[in-house]
């Protein structure tokens, strides 16, 4: 009979996993117990995904907040330094902010607005347009943001993140000053030394700043790229990635994870005779239309991958060839001139109007987010992720 299920993602539970754990013997045989247990078979071209959490936990690659701002004090040995775009996050930021504050006297936070760098809002664009702020040029004061706004709370958290991070600085001891401001290069009019807590656009704010003639500038993965009196670290991303672990620890985004992907491929290989492709995924990429936010705090959705997954879809948009090329056609014709043009499709259909309306995105962002929305982040106990027949098309 024909086949007449597509793409399958399936959450696989595993067991609580905990530093030093053998994270591939987990995976593997997780996978196949899952398989056993629920009746269905692996297959070539299936895609296991693990969850970051995991392989860090696994790997022990955690931090304190002594160790940061041991690090924190090295860098910047005068103490004060900006504080500059960070997002507004308890879990991701907080327990960052904690250790830089401890390694500090005073730090001038400055905070983009109306929204953090993933879509997090303090305020509204109405509220903007009320009161008149442009946010490419004002710059405002907390005494200011204040006096129009008033004290706002998250739409999903109910946190006001302007108070909860100035409380966060000074109970550490340390100075804080907060303004507003979108252009980075607006922080050197109060230090010339500055730690750049964006994520995706850090790149740019170091080279701005550099350019402008600041002194000391660094980012958040330029914070633990080494082992700090013993602590974990990531020599690619520092602190980007991480997510609090307990009130005075921080687990790191994984490290060296390009030998365990290819090591639970070779071990499923081994024991199911499948090719199999695996990656380690983190946040996805995706927006919430009432939060706004999109999600991506993790410096990549994807950090480790087996080759088969480099590259982008390459895809006919079946709508557009059943409404053009073959609009006269319909039943059992149609499916057949649909599957031979699948068939005889172009090794690259980039610029073909057959193409349009597929998403143009690498295929590590797109698993890695079905992934991260098959997994979630709470309580659903299922680390793993086994896609079926994501490479499948129309013929297969």
């Amino acid at each position: 009979m024909e086949r007449l299920v597509g793409t399958v993602s399936r959450g696989v539970r595993a067991p609580i996993i905990r530093e030093k754990d053998d994270i591939c013997k987990i995976v593997v045989e997780s996978v196949i117990n899952a398989s056993i247990s629920e009746g269905f078979s692996l297959r070539d071209k299936d895609v296991v995904g693990v969850t970051e959490a995991v392989v860090a936990r696994a790997q022990g690659n955690y931090a304190t907040v002594d160790n940061i701002a041991t690090d924190i004090k090295t860098k910047f040995p005068d103490g004060t330094f900006g504080v500059v775009f960070p997002i507004l996050s308890r879990n991701r930021f907080s327990i960052c902010l904690k250790g830089i504050a401890r390694g500090a006297k005073k730090i001038v936070l400055m905070l983009s607005y109306p929204s953090d760098e993933v879509g997090n809002h303090l305020v509204s664009l109405d509220q903007l347009d009320e009161h008149n702020i442009n946010p490419w040029s004002d710059v405002l004061t907390e005494e200011k943001y204040r006096e129009l706004f008033g004290y706002q709370k998250h739409h999903f958290t109910g946190v006001d993140y302007v108070a909860y991070y100035k409380e966060l600085v000074e109970q550490e001891g340390c100075e804080c000053e907060i303004i507003f401001a979108n252009d980075v290069r607006t922080i050197l009019n109060y230090t010339n030394n500055v730690l750049c807590c964006d994520i995706h656009s850090r790149a740019r704010s170091k080279r701005l700043l550099k350019a402008k003639g600041a002194n000391l500038v660094y980012g958040l993965d330029d914070i633990l790229t080494e082992p700090v009196n013993g602590s974990g670290y990531n020599k690619d991303y520092g602190l980007l990635g991480s997510n609090k672990a307990t009130e005075d620890k921080i687990k790191l985004f994984p490290r060296d994870g390009q030998v365990i992907v290819e090591e639970i491929q070779r071990q499923l290989k081994e024991k199911t005779g499948k090719s199999i492709e695996v990656l380690v995924y983190g946040d996805g990429a995706f927006k919430d239309p009432v939060g706004k936010i999109w999600e991506l705090a993790d410096p990549v959705v994807a950090p480790f991958y087996t080759s088969g997954l480099v590259g982008q879809p390459n895809e006919l948009k079946l709508k557009y060839l059943a409404d053009n090329d073959f609009a006269d056609l319909s039943g059992e014709e149609l499916k057949k001139a649909i599957s031979e043009s699948i068939k005889q499709k172009d090794a690259n259909l980039v610029g073909s109007m057959a193409s349009q309306g597929t998403t143009p995105r690498q295929l590590t962002d797109l698993i890695g987010s079905l992934c991260d929305l098959t997994s979630g982040s709470g309580d659903k106990g299922t680390p793993i992720i086994l896609i079926q027949g994501y490479f499948d098309n129309y013929t297969n």
